[in-house]
């Protein structure tokens, strides 16, 4: 092929409850919001021979979220955001229209929390969101998050939220009420040993410190407690306790981390084909290997990636063990910050994040990145600057939680994530910050190992050589994630041939996922992909693209014809 060189090595190939309270408003700062992308939602394929009319050639196309086309062909290689975004899906976003505008808005990602809603609900979303991609031409991932076992409220009579006042007097009790007939200001609790566990000055410590309380009376199943810090109460919010300016942890390091009603979610998660699990309340490596063992029980070649919540000091006893075993990682630092300093938190942030680049798994930062956009149109200033920090430490991934799913400006908040994620991505290509770090090796055989160095090399030259794009073909999605890993100036084309690992790499940093059926004969695949994006132009004459595969070991550097 003309324009192009390569470097090759001759061998095989290769094996195959983020519930906030409302914040002080001022001072607050203007964040703006990209402009719309103009976005003509049908599916994207690129038909090699004429088709009849709404047929799509599922062979012979290419599919790419239309999304990212349009910020393709709209800011260029370089100007593609790199960091991926979560939202929760709830009641303010429910319906197909609301999920196609968060789609829109560079939604890559949909999570379901199973605290929250039915099954039948949660049945309902996930449908819509493949109907959306199936309809639209979009690659959303569905992500369902376990309740988990820890202790939490119940709902609050059918009501989003309530408002507890300094000075206030509520009941937090074990007994369970009908809806209508619960007394006012009394909260139930799912922990049946709750009542004996806490004693008369404990403080009870409502989402991580949103909501305080202090335990002024027992009676019988009812704690009496007085509110000393106000703030908003949301359903199922997790409850912590402190003795002594130290959390009172016994009980909840007996509860076991999956509960009965977490292995139905499970089963309904299996069932409905999602990409991803978190585990919620993560306290060892077992919890991962037992959960991965029953889903290939269950479901035997399924790609569901397990999700470990890092949100518990026995979390941070087992971080690494816990990381290596598991496919990605979420800080859920609104439940952290209950059980560790709060000044401990960002620095438990920084080394999840690292940890999690040097063993190669994806990282989601998530709890109260934007709180105060449940219930205002911008953020603040120090929101504005939190999200910069997690943009600048590479995280894989950023999650709205209650912004998104009951917030009053769900798509203003993802906005804010979009503008804030491109800017300072920007910055750091115009300060030439290219990541240097120096990174482990995590292949288990020699084989990998020199799979995983030519990645490394890839991205070095990539980055010396300016290049526009890395292309990878990869059948499982590990050369991508590898690439992914090394934090390149450029974007990178992974090439996969199922719609399910498309999804799974829409997680990953920087990754910008295509289905695309292809051969072993990487002459062919390189032709044939050409054509494809310069039809759509995605990619013009010129271009310099870096070539790797998981069909052949080996980089080219090549110039689009």
């Amino acid at each position: 092929m003309s324009g192009s060189f390569r470097c090759s090595i001759s061998l095989s190939p290769l094996h195959s409850n983020e519930f906030p309270r409302i914040p002080v408003t001022k001072p607050r700062i203007h964040v703006p919001v990209p402009k719309p992308m103009t976005v003509a939602l049908s599916k994207v394929v690129s038909p090699l021979r004429v088709a009849a009319p709404g047929v799509m050639i599922e062979a012979a196309g290419l599919e790419v979220d239309r999304v990212t086309e349009a910020e393709l062909k709209e800011n260029g290689f370089r100007s593609t955001r790199k960091t991926k975004i979560v939202c929760t899906i709830g009641p303010r976003t429910c319906e197909f229209e609301e999920i196609e505008a968060l789609a829109v808005g560079g939604m890559n990602v949909a999570r379901v929390n199973m605290c929250h809603g039915t099954r039948e609900w949660h049945r309902d979303v996930i449908r819509r969101v493949r109907q959306l991609n199936e309809e639209k031409g979009f690659a959303v991932a569905v992500m369902m998050d376990t309740e988990g076992s820890e202790i939490h409220m119940d709902d609050l009579n059918d009501v989003e939220s309530t408002k507890a006042e300094d000075g206030q007097i509520w009941t937090f009790t074990v007994r369970a009420f009908d809806q209508p007939h619960r007394p006012e200001r009394t909260i139930t609790v799912n922990y049946d040993g709750f009542a004996e566990d806490v004693k008369v000055g404990d403080e009870l410590l409502v989402d991580g410190g949103m909501v305080t309380f202090v335990v002024i009376e027992k009676i019988g199943p009812d704690v009496i407690c007085r509110c000393t810090d106000p703030g908003l109460l949301l359903p199922r919010a997790n409850l912590t306790f402190w003795r002594n300016e130290s959390l009172v942890r016994e009980r909840n390091a007996m509860l076991p981390t999956i509960s009965s009603k977490d292995w139905l979610d499970i089963d309904f998660g299996i069932e409905e084909g999602v990409d991803f699990i978190a585990v919620s309340f993560v306290k060892s490596a077992e919890v991962i290997k037992t959960l991965k063992s029953y889903i290939i029980d269950r479901s035997p070649g399924s790609q569901i990636g397990i999700i470990a919540k890092i949100e518990s000091i026995d979390s941070l006893k087992n971080l690494e063990e816990i990381i290596q075993v598991s496919d990605g990682t979420m800080v859920a630092r609104g439940d952290l910050g209950a059980q560790i300093p709060l000044e401990q938190v960002p620095l438990v942030q920084h080394e999840v994040i690292q940890l999690c680049r040097q063993l190669n798994k994806p990282v989601i930062v998530a709890s109260q990145l934007l709180e105060s956009m449940i219930e205002y149109p911008i953020p603040t200033r120090a929101e504005v600057a939190d999200v910069s920090e997690a943009v600048g430490q590479e995280a894989d991934a950023l999650m709205l939680s209650s912004e998104s799913a009951m917030g009053q400006y769900p798509e203003k908040a993802l906005a804010v994530l979009r503008s804030v994620s491109l800017r300072i991505e920007k910055c750091r290509r115009e300060e030439k910050h290219w990541d240097v770090t120096d990174l482990r090796i995590v292949s288990s055989s020699k084989l990998d190992e020199i799979s995983e160095e030519i990645c490394n090399t890839t991205s070095r030259m990539a980055n010396k050589l300016k290049a526009d794009a890395i292309f990878v073909y990869t059948k499982t999605g590990q050369t991508a994630s590898l690439l992914s890993r090394n934090r390149p100036d450029c974007p990178i084309f992974a090439f996969a041939p199922s719609t399910s690992i498309q999804r799974c790499l829409n997680l990953k940093w920087g990754l910008i996922p295509f289905r695309l059926d292809f051969s072993d004969d990487m002459e062919s695949n390189l032709n044939r992909t050409f054509s494809l994006l310069k039809a759509r132009a995605m990619i013009k004459s010129g271009d310099l693209i870096i070539v790797v595969s998981d069909v052949m070991q080996s980089i080219q550097a090549i110039k689009v014809p």
